[in-house]
């Protein structure tokens, strides 16, 4: 049976429903991650061959697998005499670490680190997890070098073979291998494998948000593998020159910008925030931002309804080694003649927009309206057919 468990309280989906990630829906090899009615991911546990490519493309780690898990494999992989990480030893696929776990392994190992594709190929679910492998690769080594870490992934058809296998084990089942790898090499038959399958119902497995979770998402946490990366990138040596890269050439974070024209300091990007990269002050009169807490997960972006919040096309590499909090906006603040609640005043308001719209519907209630000189009158019988 799949070993694949989906956290709801950790998917960005769960912050807002107006977000637009599907990186999970789109790296599943078999096709059976969807999005489901109530905006969450669901998957068909009989369907799924736990290839743990979910695992490297989620920005929050919302998933997991029992048999793997890359903070475990990172620790143990990081202070042990290996080298190679290959789908045949220690991974379910190379495609379950993502570019994070890619540059901290880099720069804490010493020998340089070798990812094996020679069973890439023949492999039934290479598309599109081979793509993402090179990808991830291919961001990896690139920061390694922009930050001058002498450091480099090589990828190698090594194609190595698993010991001490036994033959009736299909070499291509994801699944029987977590059994090998979380028994800590005692081998589970294939008849067993293949029976606890088929106990499994194929009606699709859905998610939704308790008490718990809701509890869970109002915490902000920043996920386990940006840790990771501070903490490989405290024990890195400077560049020399810190270099400015283009924003898309970096999938895991980034830097921001907002259109103070456009934002009408409604709140709700720093409030769905699920890290804690976008914040406040008590007044709730600035926004600040973290780069290095950012996972680029566009929750922000996509809930923003005047689309004010905007991604820098460039990303300094300076915050990977000197992060700061910057100021985004700030905001004047006025006490409402009204209530006396204090509100973001962007043209000059004295009114706070919830009595506005208790005044509107005050004088529509009475037949009256206001004049743009600021008196007030009855509705002609006309308009108030009209």
């Amino acid at each position: 049976m799949s070993t694949l468990i989906f956290n709801p309280s950790a998917c960005v989906r769960s912050v807002t429903k107006f977000s637009e990630c599907t990186k999970c829906v789109e790296i599943c090899p078999v096709g059976t991650l969807h999005i489901a009615d109530n905006n969450l991911p669901a998957f068909t546990p009989s369907a799924c061959v736990d290839c743990g490519g979910c695992l490297g493309v989620c920005p929050s780690e919302a998933f997991k697998l029992k048999g793997f898990d890359p903070t475990e494999f990172f620790f143990s992989f990081a202070t042990s005499d290996e080298a190679l990480i290959s789908c045949r030893l220690n991974v379910p696929c190379i495609a379950a670490l993502s570019s994070e776990h890619l540059i901290a392994l880099a720069l804490i190992k010493e020998d340089p680190m070798v990812l094996d594709i020679g069973h890439c190929q023949s492999c039934p679910y290479k598309e599109p997890l081979y793509v993402q492998i090179l990808k991830s690769v291919e961001e990896a080594n690139y920061l390694l070098e922009a930050c001058e870490s002498g450091k480099v992934i090589r990828v190698e058809e090594v194609a190595v073979e698993e010991e001490d296998v036994a033959e009736d084990i299909d070499p291509n089942d994801r699944r029987a291998f977590l059994e090998r790898l979380s028994l800590k090499g005692v081998v589970q038959s294939k008849r067993e494998f293949e029976d606890a399958v088929a106990s499994v119902s194929d009606e699709t497995k859905t998610h939704h948000l308790d008490l718990v979770d809701v509890a869970k998402i109002r915490q902000k946490s920043l996920p386990d593998k940006r840790k990771i990366l501070f903490t490989a990138l405290k024990r890195a040596p400077k560049p020399s020159i810190f270099h400015t890269i283009a924003e898309e050439d970096i999938s895991f974070a980034s830097q921001k910008y907002i259109d103070m024209e456009s934002c009408t300091n409604c709140q709700m990007c720093y409030r769905i925030c699920p890290t804690g990269a976008l914040s406040s002050n008590p007044k709730n009169s600035k926004i600040y931002f973290d780069t290095m807490m950012c996972i680029k997960c566009r929750a922000c972006h996509d809930t923003c309804e005047p689309d004010s919040l905007k991604l820098q096309p460039t990303f300094e590499l300076k915050e990977f080694f000197e992060p700061t909090q910057r100021l985004l906006a700030t905001f004047k603040l006025v006490r409402c003649r009204e209530c006396g609640v204090h509100f973001t005043s962007l043209h000059g308001e004295q009114t706070c927009p919830r009595c506005m719209v208790e005044e509107e519907e005050a004088l529509d209630l009475w037949g009256l309206e206001e004049q743009e000189d600021g008196t007030v009158v009855f509705k002609t019988l006309q308009e108030d057919k009209g």
